[in-house]
């Protein structure tokens, strides 16, 4: 998808004919930018806009300057989108320190991994420079700024295919957004798809590979066949956005549709799949049977878990918000440990970010070349020995605090699948070292690692291999630590913000409810979930009074167990290492921690 910057001059023209006269200095114009992708244009005033593009009240841009291509599916994009409004908020915007240029910056960043025109960026700074500019800027803002927060122009029909689906409504970024695939999902169930062609099938089986479809092959001439016409519809309609229901008359259908099924020779025929696998065919006009065929299938697909009808809120009450670490240590000691390392200028330009964050707030704190701190990141766990290799992780660390890093690292790679490249380096580095490990990075690891759930885009990647099965193994040796407290303590947040984030995959599909789902998003993988699970209750059956770190054990415990698989590896594993028994030994003084350790129990008996 290719990304554009278009570039205003909001002055008309005013600024190249009399900045010399009023500031002392020439400059070509007062910048306005925003990034178009796929016909929509997406800009910084009133919070974060969008119109067609071109369409805004700027009128026709001055410049259009190609930035690249993004390989990112539009989900990521919206998703990005979101996190950034806290940052990017009406009350916010000002024109010398966090206007539309400093959005556009770091949108592309994101995007395509550089920022928009360095003259662009830095022409505030230019202004501010002059004689008059620190005296004009009160007013300088003031008359700008109704300019740069009018509404957006009220458009209809808006050409992404993301705003079709409702992803943008009323020149706003709406929440939740739709995919386009799980916009056609919507349209295509609730209701039978009447199908001709063998394409439109493969389309329509494609929406269902996460679910079940149903196929009611007729024909025009079969009288039996119009018997089953209202009973399929009905189900169609009772079975909601679980299954897809497909009809294919004979009579109309294209011939490639006889070839791809030859086993069908009579109407009324039912074929099912599940999980995009063909599973059952029957014929004969049986109303009865089609309903029992059709519950059967949908249990096939959604199994009812028993741990759903078990009342447990003292456990799915529990917050879920992620634990983040983002204390600045000082930052001048930090760098001075580095030695001749820390004089690379991706570190001074990252820690004037950071300072710069502190000081003023994100809104004031334009986002550094991440590419050049990506690459540092990279280089210094060569370029420094492992008991120093701490400090250039605790840099990355603290920037994760905010969104925008976040963003940039969880889809800093060559495609939209692939994986973070710096965080994996970083990761495998020190899992590769085992228990030669210092302290010190074993310790800013973790806490590097908890950050990364600062932003929903790191989650699918964080949950699936290789990142899993670092994260895992950094994250279990450390739980088992008995010699330093503060690395077991930092471990049980890692696998709190991970069990957590692994439940809500979970819930997600048991409700077959795919909203705000992004690319790719699964639960851990079982044999990583079952060397969670093992190091957890190896610690929950320890000796020792049921404190704070007992209940986070035990809360972590709970998530990987409620609605797991009752035939998979995590229900094994309970009942070998008689999970059952460890939790009955728990002995909560707190009401609430007695109720807590009653639902987990409960859990462990169904």
């Amino acid at each position: 998808m290719d990304v554009q910057v278009y570039v205003y001059d909001l002055s008309q023209g005013l600024a190249r004919s009399m900045s010399q006269q009023f500031l002392g200095t020439h400059i070509d114009a007062v910048y306005h930018t925003s990034l178009v992708l796929e016909g929509i244009e997406y800009y910084f005033g009133q919070g974060v806009q969008t119109c067609r593009a071109g369409a805004t009240h700027h009128g026709r841009p001055m410049e259009v300057i190609p930035l690249g291509q993004t390989q990112l599916p539009m989900e990521i994009i919206l998703e990005y989108l979101e996190s950034v409004k806290t940052v990017y908020t009406p009350e916010s915007y000002d024109l010398f320190l966090h206007n539309c240029n400093n959005f556009s910056n770091d949108f592309s960043m994101f995007l395509v991994g550089r920022g928009i025109p360095d003259h662009i960026t830095s022409l505030p700074q230019t202004v501010l420079n002059t004689p008059f500019g620190q005296m004009l800027k009160p007013r300088l803002d003031a008359m700008m700024r109704p300019i740069t927060q009018a509404s957006t122009p009220q458009q209809a029909g808006l050409i992404s295919s993301s705003s079709r689906n409702g992803a943008v409504q009323n020149g706003t970024p709406k929440s939740p957004p739709l995919s386009v695939a799980e916009a056609h999902l919507e349209e295509a169930t609730g209701r039978v798809n009447n199908v001709t062609t063998i394409q439109r099938v493969d389309r329509l089986l494609g929406l269902a590979k996460d679910r079940c479809a149903i196929i009611f092959f007729t024909s025009s001439t079969c009288g039996p066949c119009k018997i089953m016409y209202q009973p399929f519809d009905d189900l169609a309609a009772e079975s909601g956005n679980k299954c897809v229901f497909l009809k294919i008359d004979f009579s109309y259908a294209d011939r490639s549709i006889n070839v791809r099924f030859p086993d069908v020779r009579a109407t009324p025929t039912f074929v099912t799949f599940v999980h995009g696998k063909q599973r059952d065919e029957w014929s004969g006009a049986d109303p009865r049977q089609l309903r029992s065929n059709v519950e059967f299938l949908l249990n096939e697909a959604f199994p009812v878990n028993p741990h759903l009808s078990k009342s447990v809120p003292n456990l799915l009450r529990q917050s879920q918000r992620p634990i983040l670490y983002s204390k600045v240590p000082p930052l001048e000691k930090v760098v001075a440990k580095m030695g001749n390392v820390g004089k690379d200028p991706a570190v001074s330009s990252i820690v004037s970010f950071i300072d710069a964050r502190e000081r003023f707030g994100a809104m004031e704190a334009p986002l550094t070349t991440l590419p050049k701190f990506a690459d540092f990141l990279r280089r210094s766990t060569s370029m420094l020995p492992p008991d120093l290799l701490f400090t250039s992780l605790d840099l990355l660390r603290v920037t994760l605090a905010d969104v925008r890093v976040t963003g940039f690292f969880a889809e800093e790679h060559a495609g939209a699948t692939g994986t973070p490249a710096t965080i994996a380096h970083l990761l495998d580095h020190v899992n590769g070292l085992g228990e030669e490990a210092p302290y010190t990075l074993r310790l800013t690891t973790l806490h590097l690692a908890c950050n990364l759930f600062n932003t929903p885009l790191f989650i699918p990647h964080l949950l699936s291999p290789p990142l899993s099965s670092k994260l895992i193994s950094i994250l279990t040796s450390a739980l088992l630590d008995d010699k330093h407290p503060a690395l077991k303590a930092s471990a049980l947040s890692l696998a709190s913000n991970i069990t957590s984030s692994n439940h809500k995959i979970r819930m997600k599909k048991h409700s077959a409810n795919p909203t705000r789902s992004l690319p790719n998003e699964s639960e851990l993988e079982e044999s990583e979930q079952v060397e969670l699970l093992a190091s957890l209750l190896e610690i929950l059956g320890a000796d020792g009074v049921f404190d704070e770190v007992k209940k986070m054990e035990l809360i972590c415990t709970g998530w990987l167990i409620y609605c797991a698989d009752t035939e998979g590896e995590v229900r094994d594993l309970c009942r070998v290492m008689d999970a059952a028994g460890t939790v009955s030994k728990l002995q909560g003084k707190a009401l609430g921690d007695r109720m807590l350790v009653k639902d987990v129990k409960s859990l462990l008996k169904g």
